[in-house]
């Protein structure tokens, strides 16, 4: 039995569906982010496993005990929010054992359990501070630790580190994980980046519109998207129109070149379909069994750890990527180059991305 389960969940916000018919089951112990656009509706999903929004239709189940109608105060779930949600007028500690606080816990286990989540987060000498006294990093770990102090059943995290610039966002990514782990507690992760996501979780349910395109490991939802919207909201992605020349052997043209696929397309010969490829796939170096293309370079532009050229066969353009070193020699603008590519980088997936 799964640790964690949504069944056929609906939520309607006057005329407006936000979530439609959602369906996942959670083992205990996973880490599960739900990706997607803002408005998508990962955040209301969020809110319903939490107990702050009530489902219209369908039911929510942990450990096969249904807690769609419980309050949130009952549920044993601890929740992390962008703003952090501190009580400014409260020290660190306070803070951290508000939820112990109010379940009328003893002062001796509120201060062991403070104590153990300060030295859990690596800030053992803050518990007397106030929230205005440390950075936004620190007031998140803060709020994390007081999520985890009441020992949640389930720890939800709502875009926890999007306020955060950049360094700090990689550094409480790896520590949050690591506490994950360290803990093993069930966690879900609402994130629009795809980078955190992946990084992150056992698997990340993709969402649009409501509605779950795809769930999977980081390394299925990358490399075998099952739609078109997956596939370019996940990594970079190029979108190219060809044309079916073959349906039986996947041979099509790219502006009068042709290319195979191992994919398998349901299009008659002649039908014009988009082709997907991400940039990492395609090198300069020649491999037997690759696809080629004959290309114009028009530009590169430098990445740090790689160089995006832009290139392009008549009308179809796109870009390929190329691993920065120091004596990498990089094609000029105006050359005329072949670029090579497997033929199972070529998704053809027949919905608009």
């Amino acid at each position: 039995m799964a640790f964690l389960t949504l069944s056929n969940i609906y939520k309607v916000f006057g005329k407006n569906t936000v979530v439609d018919n959602f369906n996942m089951s959670i083992e205990k112990g996973e880490f599960i982010s739900f990706l997607g656009p803002s408005g998508c509706g990962k955040t209301t999903t969020l809110r319903m496993i939490a107990g702050f929004e009530t489902p219209n239709q369908g039911g929510i189940q942990v450990e096969g005990k249904d807690v769609t109608s419980i309050p949130p105060n009952q549920r044993n779930m601890g929740m992390v929010f962008q703003s952090y949600a501190l009580f400014p007028n409260m020290t660190v500690a306070d803070n951290i054992g508000f939820g112990l606080k109010i379940a009328k816990k003893s002062k001796d286990e509120i201060k062991n359990r403070v104590d153990e989540m300060l030295n859990l987060i690596h800030m053992e000498n803050f518990g007397n501070r106030y929230p205005y006294q440390m950075s936004g990093g620190q007031q998140q770990r803060v709020a994390l630790a007081r999520a985890l102090a009441i020992r949640p059943h389930v720890l939800l995290l709502d875009e926890p580190l999007s306020a955060l610039d950049a360094k700090i966002r990689l550094d409480l990514r790896t520590e949050i994980r690591a506490i994950q782990q360290k803990l093993g507690i069930t966690t879900i992760y609402v994130t629009h980046d795809q980078e955190e996501a992946l990084s992150l979780s056992d698997r990340v349910a993709v969402m649009k519109e409501g509605r779950l395109e795809q769930i999977g490991t980081p390394f299925e939802i990358y490399n075998f998207p099952q739609t078109a919207f997956v596939a370019s909201f996940v990594g970079t992605l190029n979108v190219m129109d060809v044309q079916v020349v073959d349906q039986g052997s996947g041979k099509l043209s790219i502006n009068g070149q042709n290319v195979y696929s191992y994919q398998a397309t349901s299009q008659a010969n002649g039908t014009k379909i988009k082709m997907n490829i991400r940039p990492e796939m395609f090198t300069m170096q020649a491999q037997e069994g690759y696809n080629h293309l004959d290309v114009l370079v028009k530009s590169a532009t430098f990445l740090g750890s790689i160089v995006r050229i832009l290139v392009g066969s008549g009308e179809v353009q796109f870009f390929f990527d190329m691993f920065n070193n120091p004596h990498l020699v990089l094609p000029k603008s105006g050359d005329t180059i072949k670029v090579y590519f497997p033929r199972e980088a070529c998704l053809l997936l027949d919905e608009k991305p």
